[in-house]
C-alpha cells in the first residue's frame, strides 16, 4: 500500500497547537505582524508531523471505539509491552524486560518527574547543549540547577562531544543527573556506540544516573542505525530510557510514552507518584503502531530522506553561507545561518516578521545556538518548498560581516 505524504491537511477547527499555539511558545503572547494573515503562515516550529498519522494507530484506535465504555483504564495486560519488546527486538536487537515497563503521558513529563524523584534540592542536572527547551524547564520547575557541556559544531554543521568539558562536569559531587538526548535534538545526530559508550562509562564511573531520551529513535535516515544506551550496559540499573510511539507515528497529542526503570527504587518512587491511570484510545494506538505500523514508516522515511535532499540543494544553491548537514534522524533540520546575522538576533521573530514563517531559532535551544534555526520539514514537499523560499527570501543580501 502507498500513502499519500503529499496530501496537504486542513488543521483548521482541531486546536492544532502548530497553527494556534505559535503566539504564546515562540514570541511570550507579545504582539507582531506578519506579511501574511496568521491563517497564510507556514508552520515549520513545533515538533509533529502535517501528515496524516499512520493508518495503523488509527485502526487500531477505532477498533478500541468500538467497546462502549471509557471508564478509568490502567495497564494490567501485556499487549502494549509486548509491542513495544519486539519492536525493540526487531529493530535494536535488544529486548527490555517487562517488570522495568512502565508508562508516561509524553516524554516531556517524564523527564519533570525524574527530576523531581531523583534529585535533591541542591544538586545538579547535566545536558550537551544546545538542546531542546524542555530539559532546562524540567529543571527550573523543581528549582534545580541546570549544567551545560557544549557539543563542537565543524565548518560542516557535523557535531562533537567534547569529553574533556563532560568529564570536569561530571565529576562535580553535586551532578546528580544526566540528560541525553539520543539522537540528539535540535542536531540530529545519532551518537556512535563508541560515543554512547564513553559518555556511559563517565557517568556511571561519577554515580550521575542518565535518562536518555530516545524519542527520534525511528526516525532515521535509510542507512542509519539506532543503539539504545542501555543495551550497551546490561548490567547497569543507573540508565533509563524514555521512548515514545508519538514522533514516529505522528501520535503526540495521544498522550503515551514508554519510560523503562532498571532501577528498584527509582522505579518504586515512580509508582509511588504517579497515577497508573491511562487512556484507553492512546494505549490502543501506540499498541497498533509499534505491531502494525512498519510500513507506514518505512515509506515516512524514503519521503523526508527526499525532502532532506531537496533542501539541502535549494539551500546550497540559494544560500551558499549556510551550513547545514542533513541529520542522521529526526526530520528537524538545524541550520546554521550565522554568515547572514548578527550575533544575538531573534530569529524566530525575523522569518515571522520578514517572512512569515513560523520556526525556532537557536537562542530557544538553552546554549550554543546562536545563529541557527530549527525547521519542521515533516511537511508535503510543497509546504516545505514554500516554506524555504519564504526562508531563503527573508535573509539578508549580504553577510553580518
Amino acid at each position: 500500500m502507498d500513502f499519500d505524504f503529499d496530501r496537504i491537511i486542513d488543521r483548521d477547527n482541531t486546536n492544532a497547537v502548530a497553527l494556534h499555539g505559535y503566539r504564546e511558545y515562540l514570541f511570550g503572547g507579545a504582539d507582531f505582524d506578519m506579511p501574511c494573515a496568521d491563517e497564510d503562515a507556514v508552520a515549520m516550529w513545533v515538533a509533529d508531523m502535517a501528515f496524516a498519522s499512520a493508518p495503523a494507530a488509527i485502526e487500531a484506535m477505532q477498533e478500541r471505539l468500538t467497546h462502549p465504555v471509557f471508564g478509568y483504564t490502567a495497564i494490567f495486560d501485556d499487549g502494549l509491552f509486548d509491542a513495544y519488546r519486539d519492536w525493540c527486538v526487531e529493530h535494536y536487537d535488544w529486548k527490555p524486560e517487562r517488570k522495568h515497563f512502565l508508562t508516561s503521558p509524553g516524554v516531556v513529563p517524564a523527564l519533570y518527574d525524574l527530576v523531581e524523584h531523583i534529585l535533591e534540592p541542591d544538586e545538579q542536572v547535566l545536558t550537551l547543549t544546545p538542546a531542546y527547551g524542555h530539559f532546562e524547564h524540567a529543571c527550573e520547575h523543581h528549582d534545580i540547577s541546570l549544567v551545560t557541556s557544549g557539543l563542537v559544531e565543524d565548518s560542516e554543521g557535523r557535531y562533537a562531544i567534547d569529553f574533556a568539558d563532560l568529564e570536569a562536569k561530571l565529576s562535580d559531587p553535586q551532578m546528580r543527573l544526566f540528560f541525553l538526548c539520543h539522537p540528539h535534538n535540535p542536531t540530529g545526530r545519532v551518537f556512535t556506540d563508541d560515543e554512547l559508550r564513553r559518555m556511559g562509562e563517565l557517568c556511571l564511573a561519577n554515580d550521575v544516573i542518565i535518562a536518555s531520551d530516545e524519542i527520534h529513535c525511528d526516525l532515521l535516515r535509510h542507512g542509519v542505525s539506532h543503539t539504545p544506551l542501555a543495551k550497551l550496559f546490561p548490567d547497569s540499573d543507573q540508565i533509563i530510557t524514555c521512548m515514545s510511539q508519538s514522533k514516529t507515528f505522528n501520535l503526540a497529542g495521544l498522550g503515551t510514552a514508554v519510560v523503562l526503570i532498571p532501577n528498584d527504587e527509582i522505579r518504586a518512587i515512580w509508582k509511588d507518584r504517579n497515577s497508573p491511570i491511562v487512556n484507553p484510545v492512546s494505549i490502543a494506538g501506540a499498541t497498533g503502531a509499534f505491531r502494525n505500523g512498519e510500513e507506514w514508516r518505512n515509506q515516512l522515511r524514503s519521503y523526508l530522506d527526499a525532502n532532506f535532499a531537496f533542501a539541502k540543494q535549494l539551500l546550497t544553491e540559494q544560500l551558499p553561507h549556510a551550513v547545514f548537514q542533513i541529520p542522521e534522524s529526526t526530520y528537524l533540520a538545524w541550520i546554521n545561518l550565522s554568515h547572514y546575522f548578527e550575533p544575538g538576533t531573534n530569529l524566530t521573530r525575523h522569518f515571522a516578521e520578514h517572512g512569515g514563517v513560523l520556526l525556532e531559532g537557536g537562542d530557544m535551544f538553552i546554549a550554543d545556538g546562536d545563529g541557527h534555526i530549527r525547521v519542521n520539514f515533516a511537511c508535503p514537499r510543497a509546504t516545505l518548498s514554500e516554506g524555504l523560499k519564504r526562508i531563503i527570501a527573508a535573509v539578508p543580501a549580504t553577510s553580518a560581516g
